[in-house]
């Protein structure tokens, strides 16, 4: 299968907006003036944040906030320049050093948020409940939510200096490692994000066992070498969380996430009790699919005899026209990713794999990178990265501190994107199967995005308490319980090849963010709940929707849904959204009667 031409191979993002290139004088000026700042505010403010007035403590926090602002600046003009082409040294380079600056800045500045931290509850509700801190005041709570856990300040700065050599070190290697993978097959060398996309277009099961098979081939040279950075992580996460004293291995990205320890285990405990959904769906998918059993690498297979190649520019017109029919507004700030190439979408060698967006700092739009393939499901990754850059661009007003939305909200406008885009395409489309290709494609992405998440997240337990008691996985360890959580989640309705079981070496989430991945089903589980009431209710629903992204981190999780009527703490909120997902399987399975009858 040759190489899928989309007219996305020259898309590139300009970063201009951050900085003129690498030899712009104002990228090692602003790193040279921000240390120096940061000094200057240590000088300043160490031993005396407790003195503080209400109008005084503001005043130092904007400080902090401009001074880091700048920081991220510099920070992720390098850092996105590193992960459009991993494979070259400079960029690398460049973004290590702007690693290492960040980090001795981090440094000087720390003390601010330990002295705050360390204040006598009375003190500190005296300064929150004055107007003059009004702006930051969700921020300066949140970071009290730490108190429990910190260290000294020796012990802090300690630990923040040698977070250059820790987990972001590792990152970077596996980033590297991963972006380097090359797919060998028919056509020639691809890459792995390119292989893995093509699973969803090869319409016969044994080209999807071979291309499959060759993904295997190509990850199990230094497959050793990627357990032993999970290893590393994992011992790392056990370390910190004895020294800090954290309750669970998950705690602190609950923590960062401004959600209970108990409303997750809720949530997970509600995905895990209705495995039943994608089980279902997948015995749908063999009976439409025709084949004796259905494998691993056949749950994105096409149902259409030729799946269409979606150029990138119908993508584009449809991912705008489904924006602006949400609202016009919606509609201009996506049509200046792409007028003003704020968006990387070319596979090339070297690129990171997957998409992200990156919100940069507040005087700096939100960029885009992912790799275009093609196909239905890169279309709708472009409306989902493109949610995350609404949302961006609408609490970037609100300043660094406030417009950092936490995990577990994150993806609301993402998915919502992700709706409207795949509503507009199935009301385009005419032809019975092919609706129900496109529904099919649907519920696939909700499982991934839901149930799959729950089930990495049950890999990712099994991980860090196994790794605590029993010490280093080997590589038979580690897919072990890679594939016994899969099977949990799939049952008897797909059949796990032997290769299968090393897939998880190319994921990033457990290095670079340990416990993140349950937050795609709470935000799409969220989103949602969201979108099926503006279904509902129409253009009434369209200002709330705005104020909540507008909103950004400027308040906990909890308020910001309660503004738009939900309460996320309920254990019945998350039965509602897998209600509204087993609805969609009913649909397909009548869908598809219809189409066989």
């Amino acid at each position: 299968m040759a190489a899928t031409v989309t007219g996305a191979e020259s898309v590139e993002w300009n970063l201009g907006d951050l900085y003129a290139d690498p030899e712009d004088p104002r990228l090692a000026g602003d790193l040279d003036e921000a240390l120096a700042d940061a000094r200057r505010f240590r000088e300043r403010y160490h031993g005396r944040t407790g003195e503080l007035t209400a109008a005084e403590l503001a005043a130092a926090t904007a400080e902090v906030e401009r001074i880091s602002s700048v920081v991220a600046r510099v920070q992720s003009y390098a850092e996105l320049r590193f992960t459009a082409d991993t494979s070259d040294e400079a960029r690398g380079a460049l973004a290590q050093r702007a690693r290492e600056q960040a980090t001795a800045i981090e440094t000087e500045l720390l003390f601010f948020e330990l002295e705050w931290a360390a204040l006598e509850d009375d003190r500190a509700d005296e300064l929150l409940a004055d107007p003059a801190v009004e702006r930051y005041r969700n921020f300066l709570r949140s970071r009290r939510r730490y108190r429990p856990y910190l260290l000294s300040e020796p012990e802090e700065r300690i630990d923040t200096e040698k977070s250059v050599t820790g987990v972001s070190a590792w990152t970077r290697l596996f980033d590297e490692l991963v972006a380097d993978v090359k797919v060998s097959l028919d056509d020639g060398d691809v890459p792995l994000d390119d292989a893995l996309a093509r699973l969803a277009r090869l319409t016969e099961q044994e080209d999807r066992r071979a291309t499959a098979e060759a993904v295997t081939v190509a990850l199990e040279p230094g497959l050793r070498t990627r357990n032993y950075i999970l290893n590393t992580v994992l011992n790392e996460r056990a370390i910190e969380d004895r020294l800090r004293g954290y309750p669970r291995w998950i705690s602190a990205r609950n923590l960062a996430n401004e959600i209970s320890d108990e409303a997750v285990d809720s949530l997970v405990e509600a995905l895990v009790a209705r495995y039943d959904i994608p089980q279902r769906y997948y015995r749908l998918k063999q009976r439409l699919l025709g084949v004796d059993r259905l494998y691993d690498f056949d749950r994105f297979a096409p149902l259409d005899d030729e799946p269409p190649t979606i150029s990138w520019e119908d993508a584009r017109a449809t991912v705008l026209e489904a924006f602006t029919s949400f609202d016009a507004r919606a509609g201009e700030i996506v049509a200046g990713f792409f007028d003003r190439a704020w968006i990387d979408a070319a596979l090339r060698p070297g690129k990171v794999q997957g998409a992200f967006c990156a919100t940069v700092v507040p005087d700096v739009h939100p960029y885009v990178l992912m790799n275009y393939a093609g196909e239905r499901r890169s279309v709708l990754t472009l409306a989902h990265e493109l949610g995350h850059g609404l949302h961006g661009y609408l609490a970037q007003p609100l300043g660094m501190l406030n417009a950092r939305t936490p995990l577990t909200l994150a993806e609301t406008a993402s998915v919502f994107g992700e709706a409207i885009t795949f509503q507009l395409l199935l009301e385009r489309e005419d032809d019975p199967r092919a609706r129900l290709s496109l529904l099919t494609s649907r519920i696939e992405d909700a499982i991934a995005t839901t149930f799959r998440q729950i089930a990495i997240n049950r890999f990712e337990d099994a991980m860090h308490a196994e790794r605590r008691g029993a010490g280093e996985l080997s590589v038979e360890r580690t897919s072990e319980l890679w594939a016994g959580a899969q099977a949990r989640m799939l049952g008897d309705s797909v059949e796990l090849s032997g290769g299968y079981r090393s897939w998880w070496s190319y994921i990033p989430h457990f290095i670079a963010v340990p416990g993140y991945v349950y937050a795609y089903a709470f935000g799409y589980l969220f989103s949602l709940a969201i979108y099926r009431r503006y279904v509902e209710e129409g253009a009434a629903l369209v200002e709330p929707i705005f104020d909540l992204l507008r909103a950004g981190g400027s308040a906990p999780p909890g308020e910001l849904a309660g503004r738009v009527g939900f309460d996320i703490e309920d254990p019945a909120f998350w039965d509602a959204g897998l209600d509204a997902l087993s609805v969609l399987v009913d649909e397909a399975e009548q869908m598809a009667g219809e189409v066989a009858g």
